[in-house]
């Protein structure tokens, strides 16, 4: 702080220079021209006089104001760091010189501005507690003084009732002493008056020179500035009038409120009064209060409704206008609108119906919640889902839970219902008898299944077969001796595996054939883990026992591992050697059947709605649908109503094994039925229903059902993203149309061809249905470029025309195993060629000469194989490639050569390159293709 004058510093501090010379005459300094200087000292001197002056004690350093309250002190120091550069290809490391610097920072504060701080600190706490004990003592009586106003006001209604209750029982009174003479009532000119105040009231003859006030100040109300009370009143004395007009103006005053004479007053005399003050005063509620609101404003249009709404949202939209009374009044009444909404205090749980499919938007609409909640659940569950698809009934329960709602089933479907609780009825109610086991004859392929069943029945099957192998499930019922057995044969082939397992799940007994000389093999221990999935008893026959190799204890052991352990080695599987051919054993097998089933007590309901299985079904030309079905409960009567899967229909012939048209079929015998609207899916209950509205009904939610579940879209899930990301090449596809003769042998073929394919190329099946191919077929084919392939059919002359205009390739095969062979070499053709590089000869570059012609020549010796000159090399340093290219000449001493071999000398001019250094490798490889194999 430099020294200044006086007239400087009044400047600096903004006042007076007389007074600033009064303060320091005060203070004891002799100063008498503005122009004087004054010093430090005596401004501090000044400064502490003024503070003893205010009350304030003195600064305990303030004569050495000058001096600082703290220091800081900074250090640097620089160094010097050695770090070692990474060298280049073939360089050797260099080290290098990075300089380090430190900096550091230090603050030294003064002992005595800790010791201020900590002084002043008590004091700021003092002031911060009186601060809030102020504020306290301040909302208490605010508090106090709304509810004074609270009783107040409770009082002044209070007393407002009890005078109109006396003022209603007065002017009764008044009408039972004088009903023939009631004078009319009128009223004095009385200007507005506040809504709480009350009015005259009129009692009797004398009342009419009487007039009773009421000030609202004695009851504790607080009244508007802009009403305030008349000083006087003009009383009016009454006009007698006749009876008859004065008593209806007296009954229709009385009800509602005491002021009604007031009323009946200005009414007579014409004069209007003002909607506000017939609004605001208590005793005009009634009909006139309820028409003043409803016209006020002019806002005749308006409903209760939309006027209670605009009214509160006007008062929220001004919220500095308001007074303390009419926010009392709001917190009293706390009015609301019918369409007020009030937010839930606890999270509502909605009962979500969900279907089979779910639209993701309908979903979300159910839950009251918005699309983005549903979609980022599905992503978070690793679903990648739009609010326009549909996601499955499993993944949509998954989500309503997530979201804190109640999944429920939708039990929409009354048809289905009725249906269920038909077939379950006749279950309970029918009288059950022994029915004929169902046995199915299941093994590897070509072990004598067929055979065995062929001279079991004695017809000849299996040379009907194509191939001399089963490629249909076969149903027949024999009478032998032992009475009726239904059989079923299943294929061996590993393709009809679904068929295996349809097999198994529909009979009582599984017969497991196993060839004597073959032993056991993969589809032998597929049909057993098919019969223990169904929990059905096997017995075992050794067929081909006629052979000079046949070896049963190889089978028996073979099975052991499998844990069908025979029981002569103490097991509970009946093992029965036969042959097929000579017929030894048949009756051994037959007597076995019919222990077992005697044991299972086998028995159904043989009055009643039949109701069965489907096993095997095909598209006839002449005949149409024909499927083959196996009755499990009650009768199949020709002309009875058939649900079949999605298809239904009226039962038009039953026709057997032999070709032969029955009436009906009882439990446990297989026939085929015709009539049904269209094939059925193999594997499908039938069940009869009393008339085809239900049998209708039934098919059709059952279609919309599957329908549904197609259109749910396979909605990309995270680990086929990154599986897609991680494929490099573009994944081919073969597309095949598949026809076949019957709907099994469709379905194997559809899952056998499924499966060809790896990474690179995968078969889709565009289409496949039963029956022969057709134009349509041939259409779609076309457009999907497809291979169409009929197992046991053929096309049509206008898929024939169809096929020539497109150029399409129809292939005709009557085996299965042609058909996954030609799939698999066709497949195969998509792969395309894979181009390998093998490496055939190695070089180690010696020494390095120029040459006028050739540039640098490398003299090399060949350390392996042979180096070839037409074969492409590569140069390495240090194991590193640092070039690819040809070779320009290859000599060995001055001659020209096509190949060194190994351990010989030779020298090597690299095409356009001539950087080639001793110890670098020359490296020949050759190119080869070859073609991918799945």
């Amino acid at each position: 702080m430099s020294d200044v004058t006086i007239k400087q510093l009044a400047q600096v501090l903004g006042m007076p220079v007389d007074k600033l010379l009064t303060q320091l005459g005060e203070a004891g300094m002799k100063f008498s021209d503005q122009e004087q200087v004054i010093s430090s000292t005596e401004k501090v001197k000044l400064l502490g006089f003024l503070r003893r002056t205010h009350g304030k004690g003195e600064v305990a350093a303030e004569v050495d104001d000058s001096a600082p309250r703290q220091i800081t002190l900074k250090r640097r120091t620089v160094g010097e760091l050695k770090v070692a550069a990474p060298g280049g290809r073939g360089a050797t490391g260099t080290a290098k010189t990075v300089n380090v610097e430190v900096r550091a920072k230090r603050t030294y504060v003064k002992r005595s501005v800790i010791a201020e701080e900590a002084s002043a600190e008590p004091e700021r706490e003092e002031a911060v507690r009186k601060l809030q004990e102020s504020q306290q003592q301040r909302e208490q009586e605010e508090r106090e003084r709304i509810e004074a106003e609270q009783r107040r006001h409770a009082e002044a209604q209070h007393s407002l009732d009890e005078q109109q209750r006396k003022a209603e029982k007065e002017q009764r009174e008044v009408e039972v002493a004088s009903p023939a003479e009631a004078p009319v009532a009128e009223h004095v000119e009385v200007e507005p008056e506040p809504a709480a105040e009350a009015a005259p009231v009129v009692a009797g003859d004398d009342a009419a020179g009487t007039v009773q006030r009421i000030d609202q100040r004695d009851l504790g109300m607080i009244l508007p500035r802009i009403h305030e009370p008349r000083k006087r009143e003009k009383l009016v004395k009454p006009v007698a009038a006749p009876a008859s007009p004065a008593a209806p103006v007296a009954r229709a005053a009385t009800p509602g409120s005491a002021a009604a004479p007031a009323a009946a007053g200005d009414a007579a005399r014409g004069k209007p009064k003002h909607s506000r003050e017939r609004n605001d005063s208590v005793e005009g509620k009634g009909d006139r209060d309820s028409a003043g609101k409803r016209f006020a404003g002019g806002q005749m249009h308006l409903s209760e409704a939309d006027r209670a709404r605009r009214s509160s949202s006007s008062k929220r939209g001004k919220p500095g206008r308001s007074s303390g009374r009419e926010l009392l009044r709001s917190s009293n009444n706390a009015p609301t609108g019918p369409h007020g909404f009030s937010r839930p205090t606890a999270p509502v749980v909605r009962e979500v119906v969900v279907g089979d499919t779910n639209v993701v938007a309908e979903l979300a609409q159910k839950m009251a919640v918005k699309g983005s909640e549903v979609v980022k659940a599905l992503f978070k569950m690793g679903v990648m889902a739009t609010i326009n698809q549909t996601v499955d009934h499993d993944t949509a329960v998954l989500v309503v839970e997530e979201l804190g709602h109640t999944p429920v089933a939708d039990s929409q479907n009354n048809a289905e219902e009725t249906l269920a609780a038909h077939t379950q009825n006749i279950e309970l109610e029918g009288e059950k008898v022994t029915r004929p086991p169902v046995v199915t004859i299941m093994g590897h392929v070509d072990h004598g299944k067929t055979s065995l069943l062929d001279y079991i029945r004695r017809t000849k099957v299996a040379s009907g077969e194509a191939g001399g192998i089963t490629q249909h499930i076969g149903a027949y019922h024999v009478e032998t001796s032992k009475g009726v057995i239904t059989f079923l044969d299943t294929p061996g082939h590993a393709a009809f595996t679904s068929m295996r397992a349809r097999g198994a799940q529909s009979t009582d007994i599984v017969i497991l054939v196993v060839a004597a000389d073959d032993g056991v093999m993969p589809q032998t221990v597929e049909a057993v883990k098919h019969a223990r999935a169904a929990k059905v008893p096997l017995i075992v026959a050794v067929n081909k026992m006629d052979k000079d190799g046949a070896n049963p204890d190889n089978v028996k052991q073979g099975l052991v591992q499998y844990e069908v352990v025979p029981e002569d080695w103490g097991g509970d599987v009946q093992f029965i050697p036969v042959s097929a051919k000579t017929g030894a054993g048949v009756e051994d097998l037959l007597d076995a059947i019919s222990v077992q089933a005697e044991v299972m007590e086998l028995k159904a309901v043989v009055d009643g709605r039949a109701s069965g299985v489907v096993i095997e079904s095909s598209l006839d030309r002449g005949r149409g649908p024909v499927a083959t079905v196996l009755v499990q409960q009650g009768t199949l009567r020709k002309g009875d109503f058939v649900v079949c899967g999605v298809e239904y229909g009226r039962m038009r012939a039953l026709i057997d094994e032999t070709g032969k048209q029955v009436t009906e079929a009882g439990p446990s015998i297989p026939v085929q039925v015709l009539g049904l609207s269209g094939v059925p899916e193999t594997g499908d209950d039938f069940v009869c229903v009393e008339d085809e509205r239900l049998a209708r009904e039934v098919a059709q939610e059952r279609e919309l059902k599957r329908r549904e579940t197609r259109m749910v879209s396979k909605s990309n899930r995270l680990e086929d993203i990154i599986a897609k990301m991680g494929q490099g090449v573009e994944q081919q596809t073969l597309n095949i149309l598949v026809k076949g003769d019957v709907q099994g042998s469709v379905e194997a073929l559809r899952e056998s061809l499924t499966q060809i394919g790896n990474e690179r190329v995968r078969v889709n099946v565009v289409s496949s249905g039963v029956g022969g191919i057709n134009e349509s077929d041939a259409t779609l084919a076309a457009a999907s470029k497809a291979l169409v392939i009929g197992f046991n059919v053929r096309a049509d002359a206008s898929a024939r025309k169809v096929i020539e205009t497109n150029g399409l390739d129809v292939r005709y095969f009557s085996i299965i195993y042609d058909v996954i062979d030609q799939v698999t070499q066709a497949a195969t053709g998509l792969l395309g060629m894979e181009v390998r590089e093998d490496i055939i000869g190695t070089a180690e570059v010696r020494d390095v000469f120029r040459s006028s012609k050739f540039g640098a020549v490398a003299g090399c010796m060949v350390t392996e194989g042979v180096v070839k000159r037409s074969k492409p090399i590569r140069v390495l340093r240090d194991h590193v490639v640092i070039f690819e290219g040809e070779l320009e000449s290859l000599r060995r001493f001055k001659d020209l050569v096509d190949e060194v071999r190994n351990g010989m000398e030779c020298g090597i001019a690299v095409k356009q390159y001539n950087d080639v250094k001793p110890g670098d490798q020359i490296e020949c490889f050759e190119r080869t293709e070859v073609a991918r194999t799945l």
